[in-house]
């Protein structure tokens, strides 16, 4: 399937390169009806993959990039259920997510992250999962999940520490602080930073650059130097589930479920 249209989101194939855009109001929130969308895309890659060098992921909301997972379906979703049917509920979202973030890790094609606006949560997850991230002077990058007493769930933690140093880490992960595009490329979690507006465009442009080159070494090139931490990975999902039972982060649910605020998750 070389062109799709969803609810959440769509892709389109040729010359060499595919553009998956993200599209669901407010702010490209991923739930049931996103990883649904997203779980049909990695399928399809068997096939797109033959006649492709390069992925650009980007999103058509003004807002930003992603906002991250969404949390009020994750509310609603789990509020009566007991204990062990809510954490089996989530341990299989998260089973989900992770298969999708992996084939996008280890797919054999160069991936472009295209960002504006924000990444926060599970967008920036998303983002990290790509080899590269393009993103323009306003985009910010941010994981908040501690605000909520949980930690990021979707592969955040290992892949972050993949790419950059143990300080960026930390203050990422225990201050809930953004980062601007600019702060991103000096700690080496983006690649170029554009006008603002310009991140697609660019990102466009490398993947072309990037489809010229022989598909057995860029293949090779990329299993070297970019392991996917399937260990850690597994580990974060254990401590996400541990935490998620945790009494505080259905309280912190809760609140963010009921804002009246269309965008709770800006700073």
């Amino acid at each position: 399937m070389k062109n799709f249209q969803g609810k959440t989101l769509s892709w389109r194939a040729g010359d060499g390169v595919i553009e998956l855009v993200l599209d669901r109001a407010p702010c490209n929130e991923i739930g049931s009806e996103t990883l649904v969308e997203l779980e049909k895309f990695t399928a399809a890659l068997e096939s797109l993959k033959k006649d492709a060098r390069a992925l650009v992921i980007s999103s058509e909301r003004k807002e930003g990039f992603s906002a991250g997972a969404d949390l009020r379906e994750l509310y609603e979703r789990s509020r009566d259920l007991p204990p062990a049917e809510k954490n089996a509920g989530v341990r299989d979202f998260l089973l989900r997510i992770h298969r999708v973030m992996n084939a996008l890790d280890a797919a054999p094609l160069v991936t472009i992250a295209a960002v504006h606006g924000v990444a926060f949560g599970g967008g920036f997850e998303l983002a990290l999962a790509c080899d590269l991230i393009v993103a323009d002077k306003m985009a910010r990058f941010c994981f908040p999940e501690l605000r909520l007493g949980l930690i990021p769930g979707f592969g955040g933690i290992p892949r972050l520490k993949r790419d950059v140093g143990n300080a960026v880490v930390r203050d990422l992960l225990l201050t809930g602080r953004s980062i601007n595009a600019e702060k991103a490329r000096a700690a080496g979690l983006v690649s170029q930073v554009t006008a603002e507006g310009d991140a697609a465009r660019v990102a466009r442009s490398t993947a072309e650059q990037a489809a010229k080159f022989d598909r057995t070494a860029a293949i090779a090139a990329k299993r070297f130097i970019k392991p996917i931490p399937e260990e850690d990975l597994r580990r974060e999902i254990d401590i996400f589930c541990e935490l998620f039972a945790q009494p505080a982060v259905e309280a912190g649910l809760r609140k963010f479920a009921e804002s009246t605020d269309p965008l709770p998750y800006l700073p």
